[in-house]
């Protein structure tokens, strides 16, 4: 996959490129994984991201850690059934400190948002200095443009589009995909990729949206907003389904969420519009799928055992 690196024993893998350490040490067989959102202060989001950690640890045959970049900690563990949350830095650390040498963080993130790319191995490169001896990948997140040919997530999205269309007796009429916005132009890639794969899933034109965005034109990428989408034509009148590009419930998704406060001022501006929206898509088994895909993946990249001189 990338190329290889002058490696003695330590690494952080980064999509196809190494992070350099210096050790002796050997490493484990078994790696501890972590399954790591961008984190809410909502406690379904938390409970989501477990029971997902939970159906992949099931798939994988191996202990799946569910943790947060940022904000869970902050949930009240009364909420949390009484475990609290854990964020991303703190449990690898302690993951480290106990004894374990090899471990792998999974993104529970549609693109390569800036968390990704550069957040979390920055952080992570931190714990590397006062931990000889380990090794530390950050597998791809859930889409990969290179990999058009995989239908999975839009199937599930589609399959979402006809549910809440049967719940609701609707025929065929506009779709809207909305994500969340990004300062990062390759995450509006992912979104209108995503919205083209699933336009050819439903047979139907697609529209892409977000749901914010910074202000600025370099920004354009993420325009049109959702509010301004159910203000254009053909999505501004009739029964119109808001599919979100959502993995879980939260702040932004589910019901009393920012995307619903948006699609019923949308309707109260406009009698004609009918607005409705699919369930966040996290906790579909083909995501599972993805997620196992994406450790194979990591496990596979420049063995340690290969880098450097033959």
């Amino acid at each position: 996959m990338g190329g290889e690196i002058d490696l003695i024993g330590q690494a952080i893998w980064v999509g196809k490129s190494f992070i350099r350490c210096e050790s002796t040490e050997s490493l484990p067989v078994s790696p501890m994984i972590f399954l790591c959102d961008n984190g809410s202060l909502r406690p379904e989001a938390t409970l989501a991201l477990r029971r997902v950690a939970l159906a992949l640890e099931r798939s994988l045959g191996q202990p799946v850690a569910p943790v947060s970049l940022l904000h869970s900690s902050g949930i009240d563990a009364g909420r949390l059934e009484g475990r609290p949350a854990e964020l991303l830095e703190p449990a690898v650390a302690a993951a480290l400190a106990g004894g374990v040498r090899s471990v792998t963080v999974l993104p529970f993130f549609f693109g390569p948002s800036a968390a990704v790319t550069a957040y979390i191995p920055e952080r992570l490169r931190g714990l590397l200095e006062g931990n000889p001896g380990c090794e530390l990948q950050i597998a791809a997140p859930l889409v990969r443009r290179d990999q058009s040919g995989d239908h999975r997530l839009p199937d599930a999205l589609a399959d979402r589009v006809r549910a809440t269309r049967r719940a609701r007796g609707w025929g065929v009429g506009p779709v809207v995909l909305v994500d969340h916005g990004s300062p990062q132009p390759a995450v509006g890639e992912v979104r209108n990729d995503v919205a083209a794969r699933l336009a050819r899933v439903l047979g139907e034109p697609v529209w892409p949206c977000s749901m914010e965005s910074r202000e600025g034109p370099e920004y354009a990428f993420n325009r049109p907003l959702l509010a301004e989408r159910l203000r254009l034509a053909p999505c501004d009148r009739g029964r119109v389904l808001v599919v979100q590009q959502f993995l879980a419930p939260g702040r932004h998704a589910g019901p009393g969420g920012d995307l619903d406060v948006i699609c019923q001022e949308a309707q109260r501006d406009q009698p004609e519009l009918e607005a409705a929206m699919t369930e966040p898509v996290g906790e579909d088994p083909r995501i599972v799928e993805i997620l196992a895909n994406r450790f194979a993946e990591a496990q596979e990249g420049p063995p340690l055992a290969r880098s450097g001189p033959a």
